[in-house]
């Protein structure tokens, strides 16, 4: 057999393997995505559907087979649940997604910062305690996805970054509360493009990796933080931002200038 043909025969075949292990692992399991019907969400739902999972998203936007109603609404999650346990008696995985409203502190209404938290903060401790008595015996996984904001902001921003910040500290305290029950990690992603996107010149360049994020980034890490790989993984945040956050900025450096 010739070599180079041998080794391509091999690559094929140990992705042939990884992909079937995947398969397997998530194969049959029940997940949980709010805010799934689009953008990061949807992207996330959809892997899960590839690996042969069962997925139930819950999202406010009307269009789509998907559970429809407003995560804010203490008896809509009430309902979601009920509607997700009448078909299976457990539940592997929750990813807490959906989006909170972002608006400045010149603009936000107390009922609007409200709101914002009830999304972003309140909503994904309430599915968490609705969802205590299904989740799966041998070990659930819930993921939270926060934001770089969580660690940084532009201006005008607050009530999106209050919730994205919150999301991130409940993480680690559900850690510790549901320890021996479920694992729960959090996800920051910086600029993630939901159309995929491919950027040049200086949109691009500042990003230490050399490019704008897209929804894949941040669904792989979400299915290794769900699979038994993450099994020593809990209470942790996970930044995927290209490195942006790590990279010091000051006028007149490496090229960066502050106009005003």
């Amino acid at each position: 057999m010739d070599e180079k043909f041998y080794f391509v025969f091999l690559v094929k075949l140990l992705y042939l393997c990884r992909n079937k292990t995947n398969c397997d692992m998530f194969k049959d399991k029940v997940v949980i995505v709010t805010g799934g019907a689009s953008g990061i969400g949807r992207c996330i739902a959809d892997v899960f559907r590839s690996e042969g999972a069962y997925v139930y998203v819950i999202d406010k936007q009307a269009e789509g087979e998907h559970f429809v109603g407003d995560i804010a609404q203490k008896e809509v999650l009430e309902a979601f649940v009920e509607y997700v346990v009448a078909r299976h008696d457990r539940v592997d995985c929750v990813i807490n997604n959906a989006l909170p409203l972002m608006k400045g502190i010149d603009e936000c209404s107390y009922e609007e910062f409200q709101y914002a938290l009830s999304v972003g903060v309140t909503a994904p401790f309430y599915l968490v305690k609705l969802l205590m008595p299904y989740l799966a015996e041998d070990g659930a996984s819930i993921v939270n996805i926060s934001s770089s904001r969580d660690r940084m902001s532009q201006p005008q921003t607050e009530s999106y970054t209050a919730a994205k910040g919150g999301i991130a500290a409940l993480t680690h305290a559900l850690a510790v509360s549901l320890a021996g029950r479920a694992r729960v990690n959090s996800i920051s992603p910086g600029w993630i493009d939901t159309n995929y996107t491919v950027y040049e010149g200086a949109d691009a360049v500042q990003q230490p990796v050399g490019r704008v994020g897209n929804p894949m980034d941040i669904a792989n890490m979400v299915l290794f933080l769900c699979s038994d790989k993450a099994g020593f993984i809990t209470g942790e945040n996970i930044c995927i931002d290209g490195g942006m956050t790590r990279q010091m900025i000051y006028h007149g450096d490496c090229g960066w200038r502050l106009e005003k």
